[in-house]
């Protein structure tokens, strides 16, 4: 049992969570800081398990939060990640149609990736061949990103929270089934302690939303969790793109498509995925394991309702994305990429995540963009979904600007 107190407490000690902690202490707001996280160890869920990839900008409409945030974002990610030396693999990405039809929405992301500040260039089918000999485009066509890289996440928030920690941030791990009491700014802990705080910040994540509802924040939104499986080549697989291939994705759904992704160390494994399956739980990553049947008995009766109602080009993703679990369904997807991948190159990998999706009730639909919203003594974030770990350290400082003048320190 033990009773805390410190000017921001953080609850969820994610990708997000930790940049926060470090902006705090690096434009010297405070230094009286604790992370509260619900696992013994960091990295557990999203920020740990996601492909590693630093996006260059390219997919979010101008004027959004992630189109704000990512150009800048992955430009510091990358160089604190190069300054310590960690593993990364600035390789690029090729964006291709797999079909002729889609051709046009290159030309789409050209204009929102020049408009957010990101670097493109419109590759031919020669061009294409020479970065990946094995790619397909229907068109002939391609975009090229030179600044995309991957890194290994789990490596970035192990030693990010070393950081913190050599700089006297606090950390509180293991802890979950705790109350907050708002109004007393306090939360108590399941063993009889307690955390005295002059504002909360909430990056928990897949469980943001309910973390904000006893602050009266969020009602009108509900998680639907998506899982992420990876499959990968094996490593005598004679295809071994060297760069991101991509597909042109569906830009009224927040989903990427199966695309193929090497690793960032000298390691020659290149990912398959990940697929964007509806989830039955929200740590629901393998089988039965942390189903929620409550949860996923109103997720299913929202996404059919979605289904039917077509909302968004709802229907285009279940066709071509819902079942992608299914190993045929999977090969075909990325046979459209690379063609001659055959079934007996590829293997499950070991990786699995859990995408945080918000629903909005109110609107019916999937939001896009990240939400930050204030609360009573509290700033709460949601949606923090791809690109939040690449645009962490310009999201964490959006979320300081905007919390700055009700953060009441001291």
């Amino acid at each position: 049992m033990s009773h805390h107190s410190c000017d921001v407490l953080i609850v969820g000690g994610g990708m997000v969570g930790l940049c926060l902690a470090h902006q705090l202490l690096e434009r010297k707001i405070t230094s009286s800081i604790t992370v509260l996280d619900k696992e013994p160890g960091l990295g557990r869920h999203s920020s740990g398990r996601n492909s590693g990839v630093l996006h260059a900008g390219l997919y979010y409409k101008p004027g959004s939060v992630k189109a704000r945030v990512c150009v800048g974002g992955a430009r510091r990610l990358r160089a604190w990640v190069q300054e310590r030396g960690l593993p990364m693999n600035a390789c690029g990405k090729v964006i291709v149609p797999p079909k002729l039809e889609l051709d046009a929405q290159l030309d789409v992301l050209a204009e929102r990736g020049t408009a957010n500040g990101a670097t493109v260039e419109f590759l031919d089918e020669t061009q294409l061949r020479h970065l990946i000999p094995e790619a397909r485009s229907a068109s002939g066509r391609a975009l090229w990103s030179p600044n995309t890289a991957v890194v290994k996440p789990l490596d970035v928030v192990i030693r990010l929270e070393q950081e913190l920690r050599e700089q006297g941030v606090s950390f509180v791990k293991g802890c979950s089934g705790w109350k907050a009491k708002p109004k007393c700014r306090e939360l108590l802990l399941a063993d009889g302690g307690s955390i005295n705080y002059s504002h909360v910040i909430n990056c928990a994540g897949l469980q943001a939303d309910r973390v904000a509802y006893p602050f009266g924040v969020g009602h009108q939104y509900t998680l639907l969790p998506f899982k992420g499986l990876y499959w990968q080549l094996k490593a005598n697989c004679p295809i071994q793109p060297r760069t991101n291939l991509y597909p042109v994705p569906d830009l009224n759904v927040p989903f990427l498509g199966v695309h193929f992704t090497p690793s960032a160390d000298t390691t020659p494994i290149v990912s398959i995925g990940p697929t964007a399956t509806p989830a039955f739980g929200r740590e629901n990553y393998r089988g039965l394991q942390a189903i929620e049947p409550g949860m996923a008995a109103k997720n299913i009766g929202l996404l059919a309702r979605q289904y039917l109602n077509n909302r968004g080009g709802f229907r285009r993703y279940v066709h071509e994305q819902a079942f992608l679990t299914l190993p045929p369904l999977l090969i075909r997807a990325a046979q459209e990429l690379i063609p001659a991948v055959r079934p007996n190159n590829i293997e499950l990998s070991q990786k699995v995540g859990i995408r945080s999706q918000l629903f909005n009730r109110q609107t019916e639909r999937l939001e896009d963009d990240f939400l930050c919203i204030p609360g009573p003594s509290s700033t709460h974030v949601l949606n923090a979904i791809s690109p939040a770990f690449t645009a962490s350290f310009a999201l964490a400082d959006l979320i300081i600007d905007q919390a700055l003048p009700v953060l009441n320190l001291g």
